[in-house]
């Protein structure tokens, strides 16, 4: 993280680095170029509107979730916008179509329902298929192949009668995995699905994979781009979400106390809950800023939240000297699934937003207040 006062904003608040964002487009901008892609942002897991137009210079577009965040990339991004839901709210359909140009189906009976509607207004079809092949280990949560999934059409609900209407197929199944897992989930594609891709327009390969990440294996990825594109005469959609921010943003918070029980334990202005609710979710240990691992620096501290909720711990960490009240504590990689995520649980303030610009110069992009709380209420 750059540098910058330590007072120049109150804690908590989101830092996000356009020097390391900008590192991340690039990469992926590479790929696009290289292969022919198309790699949009799904806003599912960063949708600060005020990086857009820094974005959209590298990306092809957003993916929405429904109606709301179809409306934010259309509004606020431009390029393509495709939206994904399990399932379609009828009051919304109308007005979705208004910013959605690709609307994909989750089963055989919403494509039923919607499709023609959708090819009435001039949009692309899609239906989501599960390829019924897990990659992942140890966050079935995350894991839209496990059994029981309510995720996408499997083989044997798919429905041929229904080709006509479909421009593509659509399948996401990775969660910050590599090129080998796209690769094993491929192959389950083609086995079962092979038949149909000749018939479609595109093919959309979803989001998790980790493109940015340092050991990610991008020739390979490329590799199985440009082949899908040659075989198939299909158009290749990525939409990574994690891949866009991956280690870009930091939440910067501060120690208000410290006690003791069995170990010492620093009470943030931070909330796991509140905060980045996928610490207790996944669950995960995130990155903090010169720390170690428990007992591997000489002061061993438990850092916890400032809510009623007992579990609402950080994790335990190591640093050089004990933490004391005043203390700023950096927890990294807290672009992706944290600003998204957060909630007002206890009455929580919701942490401010900061950029940093290239040259290193920070500006609060927005405060929130007592008003934000009061609102989502009645």
């Amino acid at each position: 993280m750059a540098g910058g006062e330590k007072n120049s904003f109150s804690t908590p608040y989101f830092l996000v680095d356009e020097k390391k964002l900008v590192k991340n487009l690039e990469i992926l901008k590479q790929v696009s170029d290289r292969t022919g892609c198309k790699i949009l942002l799904a806003q599912k897991a960063f949708s600060m509107f005020y990086a857009y137009p820094l974005l959209r210079k590298y990306l092809a577009g957003t993916t929405a979730s429904g109606l709301y965040e179809a409306k934010l990339g259309h509004e606020n991004f431009g390029g393509e916008t495709h939206v994904f839901s399990p399932a379609y709210r009828e009051e919304e359909f109308e007005e979705l179509l208004q910013y959605a140009d690709d609307v994909v189906f989750n089963s055989p009976g919403q494509v039923r329902k919607y499709a023609k509607k959708a090819k009435l207004a001039g949009k692309s079809v899609g239906l989501r298929i599960n390829p019924e092949c897990s990659t992942q280990e140890g966050h079935a949560i995350y894991d839209p192949c496990a059994p029981f999934s309510r995720l996408g059409t499997t083989l044997e609900n798919f429905d041929e009668s229904l080709l006509p209407l479909l421009d593509g197929l659509h399948f996401h199944t990775l969660c910050e995995q590599g090129a080998d897992a796209l690769e094993i989930t491929l192959k389950a594609v083609e086995e079962k699905f092979g038949k149909y891709l000749s018939r479609m327009k595109w093919l959309n390969l979803g989001g998790g994979h980790h493109i940015t990440r340092e050991d990610y294996d991008v020739e390979a990825l490329a590799e199985m781009v440009k082949r899908l594109k040659e075989t198939y005469g299909v158009e290749v959609y990525l939409e990574p979400g994690e891949a866009v921010v991956l280690q870009a943003g930091f939440l910067v918070s501060e120690v208000l106390e410290v006690v003791h029980n069995g170990m010492d334990i620093a009470i943030l202005d931070t909330s796991a809950a509140c905060h980045m609710p996928d610490v207790l979710e996944m669950p995960y240990r995130p990155p903090v800023k010169d720390s170690g691992l428990p007992g591997e620096k000489a002061c061993t501290v438990r850092l916890a939240g400032p809510t009623c909720l007992a579990g609402d711990v950080i994790g335990d960490y190591s640093f050089d000297t004990p933490l004391k009240p005043g203390d700023q504590v950096v927890l990294e990689d807290m672009a992706l699934y944290t600003m998204v995520k957060t909630n007002t649980f206890n009455g929580m303030p919701l942490p401010d937003i900061v950029w940093e610009g290239i040259d290193g110069k920070r500006k609060l992009v927005k405060k929130f207040g007592y008003e934000d709380f009061k609102n989502r209420l009645s």
